[in-house]
């Protein structure tokens, strides 16, 4: 007995400084362009000898790891592993999957490394493929954080990476009306898949996403009471309509997460510009709610209406005020994004605005469980800012508050009966 006690502890010793890193949910290309070489099997194949993919893991510790590579190649191939400045050559060949040691590696710092893989040479039409990362290390108390697993889709949202958002503090016993704020993106910042979203109340969300290298869109959501992914099973007493909408906005029914309606506008925004936006929360005596918002360069002192819905079986001012920052692309979840939002503001219905200086800082499920700690928010010169992906190492706690300084002179001075109606399109 005494002997299968010390075998199992010597098993569990051994097993204890492994870590197998499926590529599936950790590995980008990120040369020459992002993009993945994950094929539907979760498998990395690739075939262009210009490709770099980058694995990212994070370290609790610096430490010293022996690596492996899982994988088969139906034709002899050469791989090329890197990190932190050493180079090794992997020469394979073997139609089954099996372990290609590779050598050691050492971290000399706590934080993620990353570990870049490319093709030297192949004799088939690809390099092969890999399924698996390996790290051994004798290290004490070491942790290494990334995506272990496809559960709850996380391989998914763990290549999108965190979402961060900041719920805003506004004042108590008032029954708010307008909601108002500014984001500006600092240049470098807003690579595709960035959604900044500036206005978000309990039932939709305002801002404006990049989504390719020449499109970008300003958009303004509102979910349906009737909870469904399929816009098409919304019984009709429960459809958000849409009452108004600006010059060459799309007003469309959407889906996926929730649904509702939807409207987007193509606007050529500029990163280090700032944009200004409002939101209008009115209740009716009918038990619905109209929700409207416009948009405008706020250098410019220009208005815009995007467009504005009424959600049946509702009668609320507005709830929940708070931004968000995401990233929407996949291939997208290794480049950092980065927003500046400032001067938010709320006006009740009697007309006076309150200035919002607190905002509590929370994350998502990628964030809480781990999978990613590449997000940071808190304040900057006189502003909030949220930040994630990139793989950065500077993360910040979540669920604390911010405060900023307050600054009376930047109440907004907007004359309401003055801003743009839209195009009608029905009540």
């Amino acid at each position: 007995m005494k002997h299968f006690f010390l075998l199992l502890c010597l098993v569990a010793s051994s097993l204890a400084g492994e870590w197998t890193i499926p590529l599936a949910g950790n590995a980008y290309r990120n040369a020459p362009e992002p993009g993945s070489g994950i094929n539907r099997s979760g498998k990395l194949v690739w075939s262009n000898p210009e490709d770099v993919h980058s694995i990212y893991v994070h370290l609790n510790h610096p430490a010293t790891f022996e690596v492996a590579l899982r994988g088969a190649t139906l034709a002899p191939a050469r791989w090329q592993l890197t990190a932190n400045g050493q180079s090794f050559k992997i020469n394979v060949n073997g139609a089954k999957p099996k372990n290609f040691l590779v050598g050691k590696i050492t971290a000399a710092k706590a934080g993620y490394l990353r570990i870049d893989l490319s093709g030297l040479k192949k004799t088939g039409t690809n390099y092969g493929e890999i399924s698996d990362l390996i790290l051994r290390s004798k290290k004490d108390d070491l942790q290494l954080n990334y995506v272990k697993s496809n559960k709850d889709n996380m391989f998914y949202w763990g290549r999108r990476g965190p979402s961060v958002h900041l719920g805003y503090q506004v004042p108590k016993g008032k029954k708010i009306e307008w909601a108002y704020s500014e984001i500006t993106v600092p240049i470098g910042e807003d690579p595709i898949g960035s959604y900044f979203m500036a206005n978000g109340f309990g039932q939709g969300y305002f801002g404006f996403q990049v989504k390719s290298p020449t499109e970008r869109w300003v958009l303004f959501s509102v979910w349906s009471p009737f909870n469904t992914n399929n816009p098409n099973a919304v019984p009709e007493k429960d459809r958000v309509s849409t009452l108004a909408k600006g010059k060459k906005v799309r007003a469309q029914k959407f889906g996926g997460e929730g649904s509702g309606g939807q409207s987007f506008l193509k606007y050529p925004w500029q990163a280090g510009k700032t944009y200004r936006f409002l939101t209008r929360v009115q209740p009716s005596d009918d038990n619905t709610t109209i929700y409207t918002s416009w948009f405008g360069d706020k250098e410019a002192n220009e208005w815009q209406i995007i467009a504005s819905f009424r959600r049946p079986r509702t009668n609320v001012h507005l709830t929940g005020f708070h931004s968000f920052l995401e990233n929407f692309s996949v291939n997208y979840g290794s480049v950092r994004r980065l927003g500046l939002y400032g001067n938010q503001w709320v006006c009740d219905t009697g007309g006076t605005w309150h200035e919002i200086t607190r905002a509590r800082f929370t994350a998502d499920a990628t964030a809480r469980g781990d999978h990613r700690l590449d997000y940071a928010g808190g304040t900057t010169g006189g502003t909030f800012f949220m930040k994630n992906g990139g793989f950065f190492d500077d993360r910040i706690k979540f669920d604390q508050w911010f405060e900023k300084p307050s600054n009376p002179k930047t109440k907004p001075a907007i004359k309401f009966k003055d801003l743009p109606k839209g195009e009608s399109i029905g009540k």
